[in-house]
């Protein structure tokens, strides 16, 4: 009797036994989905991870490995193939966090869910400087960038020429994406530059016989010239009375814009003979282009400028960064004096 009972136990002992090891195994199974799946494996080694345009998936997978991104890179191969990432690589900039698991990095890079990058810019003296700054903030090089703006075709359909195209780009501060296209970053900027050109501003221009980029390239000259912002708008109505009477703008600025140089502290009369299109010693009217990227305030200045006599300015002798202004050849004369004799005192001679 015991031998029997002993049979029908052992029968069960297998069944729990069974039970237990599929029990255990789909355990193990969700252990294994769970640490390949959801288990932390982003490292803190890097803040972004950046995947250029035209990368795939071999590219992504080596810049994980060589910067250290993940802890594993087994699990993660394993769970962007099961996610169907390989063949949906998207470029962009993304921001790492540190612990996040396989499951939601990749679910990330899918969905293209990158962070934009804040581009603040003021004033550049050239639109090379400028393109080298936003190449270190954005996926396009410097060249191709100035390709651009070089570019007679891609200019004219924003109705700028090769000359005056950089006056499309305003000051400002932007929200963009790391890999923008060039089209589409002239494009932004075209933009917000329509925005600024509001009616109003057109009839303003209209009114002083510039259009808007002429009213920028004179803004450059203004914001060049000015160190403090509430001197532009007599700077501007200086200018504009130079235009209006058809005399030589004579605009140091310009003469260290024609040559490149910028380190020039004091400009010679030899400097006035040097042959450009830019030389306002040399030739009437405005430059063909900026001669720097001017700031809103001084587009503004130029727009909004005081009405006034003055036909000369020089730097005041106190070296205050201001300027002293007059309606006849023999006071700026006087003016210009005393400004030399300050400079010879201070041994500046360039």
């Amino acid at each position: 009797m015991a031998k029997q009972t002993s049979s029908g136990g052992t029968f069960r002992k297998f069944i729990i036994a069974l039970v237990v090891l599929i029990v255990l195994g789909l355990g193990g199974t969700l252990i294994f989905y769970y640490l390949r799946y959801f288990g932390p494996n982003v490292t803190g080694n890097e803040e972004y991870l950046y995947i250029h345009t035209g990368e795939d998936f071999n590219d992504v997978y080596k810049t994980i490995r060589d910067k250290g991104i993940v802890k594993d890179t087994a699990t993660f191969s394993w769970a962007a193939y099961n996610m169907k990432y390989a063949g949906h690589v998207k470029p962009g900039k993304y921001r790492l966090h540190e612990g996040m698991s396989n499951r939601k990095f990749i679910r990330m890079l899918q969905l293209g869910e990158q962070e934009q990058v804040e581009l603040s810019f003021h004033v550049f003296r050239t639109k090379e400087q400028f393109a080298g700054f936003v190449s270190k903030k954005l996926e396009a090089d410097s060249l191709t960038l100035l390709h651009y703006l070089d570019s007679a075709d891609f200019v004219k359909q924003y109705g700028f020429n090769t000359d005056n195209a950089f006056v499309m780009v305003m000051p400002d501060t932007y929200q963009l994406y790391w890999n923008i296209s060039p089209e589409k970053f002239y494009k932004r900027m075209y933009m917000h530059y329509e925005t600024f050109w509001t009616p109003e501003r057109k009839q303003q221009a209209a009114s002083i016989n510039l259009n808007e980029p002429q009213v920028s390239i004179l803004a450059s000259i203004v914001d060049a010239e000015a160190v403090y912002d509430d001197e532009m708008p007599t700077i501007a109505g200086l200018y504009l009375n130079r235009l209006r009477k058809g005399m030589k703008l004579e605009s140091d600025p310009t003469i260290i814009f024609a040559m490149h140089d910028f380190t020039i502290h004091r400009v010679l009369n030899k400097y006035l003979s040097v042959n450009s299109p830019y030389n306002t010693y040399l030739h009437t009217g405005l430059p063909p282009g900026p001669v720097m990227l001017p700031s809103v305030n001084a587009v503004k200045a130029v727009l909004n400028y005081q009405k006034n006599d003055y036909i000369y300015m020089v730097a005041k002798e106190d070296f205050s960064n201001r300027h002293n202004f007059a309606t006849n050849v023999a006071q700026h004369n006087i003016n210009a004096q005393k400004f030399r004799k300050a400079l010879d005192e201070h041994n500046i001679k360039k």
